[in-house]
């Protein structure tokens, strides 16, 4: 699916549109971990919790970006965890065609996955396996976050969100997800857009009051 030529892909990111008023997903930043015909799955990069690393997965505590807290990734499985890191440059996970060194793409091979420590989502973006010594991958990382729960869509429900335009499709960068996770970060992924997405910065919470 695709607004304005982009299309839904691992890696890129959906950000909230000034209509989408649901209090979960507004004035969010979403990072597309799978899309396919299963469905679509994401984490959204700009809640940060109260939640310390060390209290839920003390083993990373030391290595996880600061601030070290455990982001709200969203509602689905909030007991669950996903790690997200940035690869260091000139690091490699192999042959980019080895399916085996990457993310699938698919829902269920996301949640399931047979994969090493490290596999790839897009670009310099990795998926971590929290089973794995943190001690092991951090060389191969200049960060990562670690989300309590991720955001889920049903088969074609993303779809129908953006034929409603409650998302901006764009593309991320790995100082998206090591950034702080503030409304900061929603602003300034949009002021970055060209024109005339750029201006969705500045559009009130409530277009209709525009």
């Amino acid at each position: 699916m695709t607004t304005s030529g982009r299309v839904v892909r691992p890696g890129t990111l959906l950000v909230a549109t000034g209509g989408l008023l649901d209090p979960t997903f507004r004035r969010t930043v979403v990072l597309m971990l799978a899309h396919g015909e299963d469905g679509s799955l994401g984490v959204i990069l700009n809640r940060r919790s109260e939640t310390a690393v060390q209290q839920v997965l003390p083993g990373w505590q030391r290595v996880v970006s600061r601030p070290r807290a455990m982001y709200f990734g969203g509602p689905v499985e909030p007991g669950s965890a996903l790690c997200v890191g940035v690869r260091r440059a000139g690091t490699s996970l192999g042959d980019p065609d080895d399916p085996v060194a990457r993310v699938a793409g698919e829902v269920d091979a996301l949640l399931d996955p047979v994969a090493p420590p490290l596999a790839r989502v897009s670009g310099e973006l990795v998926l971590v396996d929290l089973d794995a010594d943190p001690i092991e991958v951090m060389p191969q990382l200049r960060g990562l976050r670690i989300f309590a729960g991720h955001a889920g869509w049903e088969p074609g429900q993303l779809e129908l969100e953006l034929a409603e335009n409650s998302w901006h499709i764009v593309d991320s960068t790995g100082d998206d997800v090591l950034s702080s996770g503030s409304d900061d970060l929603y602003f300034s992924v949009l002021r970055r857009q060209r024109m005339p997405l750029a201006l969705a910065a500045y559009t009130p919470l409530d277009p209709t009051l525009n």
